[in-house]
């Protein structure tokens, strides 16, 4: 294969939109049933699950083989332990009070304006912001460095996903800590580690697409409108807003980086 598959990567939009449309609205029943929004944040990583999948399969004949297997595996190992963390944080809590707040201002019925407001854009999130793990499979001609250099800012992002969530959790655990501001580990370097590995994992995925000069250009929104959703919609600013009145919370944005990793300043 000489050239990017356009007529089939096309017809693979449609696969992975669908995929991500099932999921949402299986969620969808599933939250009505129980009468919790907030399982919505378990399908965002289960979203890009299935869509990789779906990819993979659609993608069969097409694109490089090792190529294909390392952006499935990469981008599943990222949503599910994403969704995992997510389902564990929510055992036992009742609603999210941001699905609260909003449902609040519903004009009509709560479930149907949920699924306008909620499910129906993210999923088509998720199609969007995937677009690098559907594009990288289709690109033809072994892995190069700048797929390994991809696959090791991936890894970066996992890893400050994972170690920071960890860390926080087990902040939380301790009764001592009941109204503290988490300042230790990895949320000494920046206030928002997981955002910041978030942001590491999707332009490594990018990356990995970036062999084919077409799936780079028809994928690049992906990794800049998850930049701008972690850094100015509903990640960071939102939670920076949450956290604004707490005790030391000052001092703390004071001496620490807003989103990208340094040494934190004195105390």
């Amino acid at each position: 294969m000489n050239g990017f598959a356009w007529g089939a990567f096309a017809l693979n939009l449609a696969w992975a939109a669908a995929a991500a449309l099932a999921v949402m609205l299986v969620t969808f029943a599933l939250a009505v049933r129980a009468g919790l929004h907030r399982i919505v944040d378990i399908a965002w990583g289960i979203g890009f699950t299935a869509v990789v999948v779906v990819t993979f399969a659609a993608s069969a004949g097409e694109g490089d083989l090792v190529r294909r297997l390392l952006v499935t595996v990469l981008t599943a190992v990222w949503g599910l332990r994403l969704a995992v963390h997510i389902a564990r944080r929510g055992r036992g809590h009742g609603e999210d009070p941001r699905y609260d707040a909003m449902l609040a201002k519903a004009p009509g019925n709560r479930n149907a304006y949920a699924l306008r407001k909620v499910y129906l854009l993210q999923g088509a999130l998720v199609w969007l912001v995937s677009l690098p793990v559907q594009a990288a499979q289709y690109v033809p001609g072994p892995p190069s460095a700048l797929t390994w250099a991809g696959t090791a800012l991936w890894a970066v992002g996992l890893g400050f996903e994972a170690v920071g969530d960890a860390q926080l959790a087990r902040f939380k655990a301790d009764p001592a800590n009941r109204g503290r501001i988490m300042d230790r580990g990895l949320w000494s370097w920046t206030r928002h580690p997981n955002y910041f590995g978030d942001f590491c994992v999707w332009w490594g995925l990018f990356l990995l697409a970036c062999d084919a000069p077409a799936a780079a250009a028809v994928s690049v929104a992906s990794p800049v409108v998850m930049s701008l959703l972690l850094i100015k919609g509903s990640g960071k600013r939102l939670l920076e807003r949450h956290m604004a009145g707490r005790p030391g919370y000052a001092a703390y944005v004071a001496r620490t980086s807003g989103f990208f990793p340094r040494p934190p300043g004195p105390r």
